[in-house]
């Protein structure tokens, strides 16, 4: 569901963005405490457990998102079909979203959008890879909904005036990806040469994509 359209403004300092990189949640220093349980017992190898993350980090996710959102934007067909049914879709590719119901929802001129989870930290991974530590942080879940326009501000996204913001909560039940505005001056360019441009955190909407040369 969408949490509403938030038009804030006025400064607000933020450490997010800095600070709760180290921050510990009591769920993620219970999940440490399992594993080093499992490691002393010799039940899981910390090698494994390192590749399983090194291949959601860059190999699941952010790449098979940033592939969906680089052929929607060379591919206007696909990208109505994106937009009306992405699980039918990833259905087509092959692409397994491990049981989840995921929504794509599309930047466009004068609309922005950008995905929280307020109740936990429910995160569409199969497709963007694992979440970042602040997406889990409790600032992030709350002022995300309450003053999104100044979280976006201090992650070094400036949004005009007029610019609608859009923030959307997921559930275990039903998750959302960004599909962001194609950068300017990428004309002509092919879908793998589009590929790294789209970020994690731009399918998250806390970012735009932008073009670099290639």
């Amino acid at each position: 569901m969408t949490v509403g359209e938030h038009e804030q403004h006025g400064h607000h300092e933020h450490h997010e963005h800095h600070g709760h990189h180290g921050h510990v949640s009591d769920f993620e220093a219970r999940t440490l405490a399992l594993e080093s349980l499992l490691r002393e017992k010799g039940l899981v190898d910390s090698r494994d457990v390192d590749a399983m993350v090194s291949c959601y980090e860059h190999d699941v996710g952010p790449m098979v998102g940033a592939r969906l959102v680089a052929r929607a934007w060379v591919d206007a067909a696909f990208r109505d079909r994106l937009l009306q049914d992405a699980n039918a879709v990833m259905r087509e590719l092959g692409i397994s979203n491990e049981g989840l119901n995921i929504v794509v929802v599309a930047n466009e001129p004068g609309v922005h959008n950008a995905v929280v989870c307020t109740l936990c930290s429910c995160y569409p991974w199969s497709v963007i890879g694992l979440p970042p530590t602040w997406y889990k942080s409790a600032p992030y879940r709350s002022r995300m909904v309450r003053e999104p326009r100044e979280v976006l501000r201090e992650f070094g996204l400036e949004l005009d005036d007029a610019m609608r913001v859009r923030v959307w909560d997921s559930s275990a039940e039903q998750r959302y990806l960004v599909l962001p505005e194609r950068p300017p001056g990428t004309e002509g360019w092919t879908e793998d040469e589009l590929v790294p441009l789209v970020t994690r955190d731009s399918m998250i909407g806390v970012a735009r994509p932008t073009a670099r040369a290639i």
